[in-house]
């Protein structure tokens, strides 16, 4: 089977090195790449936005499989333009992928759907918006409606910071994905990811995770893509994936048939937990970064089987075989992020970190030049490690990234730290 796997990310780099391991795997075609992702197959020089070139590149390679790893191009229509020339493709609709790409319209399918989440307001309105925050109690949450590459969400102490986030997304600062707001109650109660394959009627429940939205240690700081994840997460328990199945991940896949836009790929639902159960907090239409990556460490069963089936409406009868073991994500990012930082700074130690046992460290930012390792974005590097606990695994990945000399990185140093306090 030929695959064209795009995007050149952690996650990206993940998935590649999982389907790099099928023994169904002819040929792998990557666009745009990365240097850890480079020794596995052909390099295309595409990017991963580019959906006109992108098709034309499977068709002229002959591919079977599409495998999209960003949001972008799932919200530029790639799955449509594929499917118009019967290549498959493991990534939603345009329509479907609305589930991400507009928050509004998430909480619109979940109402008809009756899927527990946050009470909302959308608006595009900035003297509405701010009527509606005082009818609301602190802490105060604003999310720019469209992609915003995560980082369009305020969780606002006071009245005059979600006011000064309601201006500045009105305003322009994250473009169209910013000209409607929704503003949410403040959900409390522990954080978890949870993955489910669907090939628009089946569906196919993964493991779960938790990852670190905040920048720095103690959960503080600004929002990021992820600092670092685990799996398995202790507050997902079966009980807590069975009501996410049931009450959410179901009712909404209904919902989206009913509405004639039904969903193929990875539906990734954020849930908040509490006493009461989960609630959703968000849908993601691709795997989460950096939860794919330790998925693809627990993953003991081929991929590629899965990944065709959810593209090609036959998954049914597919069941996951995951390893016993847990596994841990520090991210190494550039110093700055999430907010300005530099590019060009030279890594060294990857190869070191890589050798340790139970360590594999994916690229998420990278690039090589003048013949050296180099620094290419905000999250540069994933380390990731298994171990007997979670413990463990955390041990091995700090280890990992003790191995890396970047003194222009930084991490943080509680990961998994939910997870150890309850002696997982």
């Amino acid at each position: 089977m030929k695959v064209l796997l795009i995007g050149g990310g952690g996650r990206e780099h993940a998935l590649g090195w999982k389907i790099a391991q099928s023994p169904l795997l002819t040929k792998l075609y990557l666009a745009p790449g990365n240097p850890g992702l480079k020794p596995l197959g052909e390099t295309l020089s595409i990017a991963a936005g580019d959906v006109d070139a992108l098709a034309a590149a499977a068709a002229h390679y002959g591919v079977d499989l599409v495998v999209v790893g960003p949001e972008a191009p799932l919200a530029a229509g790639i799955a449509d333009r594929l499917a118009e020339a019967g290549i498959a493709c493991f990534g939603p609709s345009r329509a479907a992928a609305r589930l991400e790409t507009s928050k509004a319209f998430m909480k619109e399918v979940c109402a008809a759907a009756g899927a527990p989440t946050a009470r909302y307001g959308r608006f595009d309105d900035a003297a509405q918006a701010k009527a509606f925050l005082r009818r609301q109690a602190a802490p105060y949450v604003v999310k720019a409606d469209g992609l915003a590459a995560g980082k369009g969400v305020v969780i606002a102490e006071t009245l005059e910071d979600a006011d000064a986030a309601v201006e500045s997304m009105l305003g322009g600062t994250f473009g169209a994905a910013g000209a409607t707001v929704v503003i949410e109650e403040f959900m409390r109660g522990e954080e978890a990811s949870f993955f489910v394959l669907c090939d628009g009627e089946t569906l196919s429940p993964m493991v779960g995770a938790q990852d670190h939205k905040r920048a720095f240690d103690g959960d503080n700081g600004p929002n990021t893509g992820g600092m670092g994840a685990y799996s398995p997460a202790p507050v997902l328990t079966k009980d807590i994936e069975r009501q996410a199945m049931t009450r959410i991940v179901e009712p909404v896949i209904a919902e989206m048939n009913r509405r004639g836009a039904p969903y193929r790929g990875v539906l990734y639902a954020g849930l908040m937990i509490d006493e009461d159960g989960p609630r959703l907090v968000e849908f993601n239409a691709r795997f989460g970064d950096p939860e794919c990556q330790i998925l693809m460490r627990r993953l003991r069963s081929d991929i590629l089987p899965a990944l065709y089936g959810a593209a090609t409406g036959a998954l049914k009868g597919h069941k996951f075989e995951w390893s016993s073991e847990a596994a841990a994500l520090v991210v190494l990012a550039a110093k700055g992020y999430p907010g300005a930082y530099e590019k060009g700074s030279i890594i060294r130690g990857v190869d070191k970190a890589a050798a340790l046992p139970g360590v594999v460290v994916f690229h998420a930012g990278t690039e090589e030049k003048d013949g050296a390792l180099r620094a290419a974005g905000g999250r540069v590097l994933n380390v990731t490690a298994t171990g007997p606990t979670i413990r463990d695994a955390v041990a091995r990945a700090y280890q990992g990234v003790d191995a890396i000399d970047w003194p222009e990185g930084f991490c943080r140093r509680d990961i998994g730290w939910r997870a150890l306090e309850r002696n997982a």
